[in-house]
């Protein structure tokens, strides 16, 4: 997965807005429309650039779309991020070792 397009997606308020609600539950476009002040065709297009970053998946169920969140796009990220604060504190560790080394 590529972690930029899944942080670049939620990087808009709107996009992070609809991400959160959908933690919930899984929902329809008209349902996750419900109390955002866009439209629903614009709520559509943050869905898809939502789901092209892998953090949501699409399911139809008889005419309905319904989206929920990716667990894997949300565990890829959350990988990415573990991994990076793992070397910032690997690094740190160095550093102070290095530090107290030198005195």
């Amino acid at each position: 997965m590529n972690s930029n397009a899944a942080f670049n997606a939620l990087g808009d308020p709107t996009r992070r807005a609809i991400f959160e609600k959908l933690q919930y539950r899984p929902m329809a476009v008209v349902d996750v429309a419900d109390g955002l002040p866009i439209s629903r065709p614009a709520v559509s297009q943050h869905l898809k650039v939502l789901k092209e970053a892998k953090l949501i998946t699409l399911k139809t169920v008889g005419n309905n779309n319904i989206y929920e969140l990716n667990r894997e796009g949300i565990l890829a990220m959350r990988n990415y991020l573990d991994k990076f604060w793992d070397d910032a504190l690997n690094n740190f560790k160095a550093l102070a070792e290095q530090t107290e080394k030198n005195k």
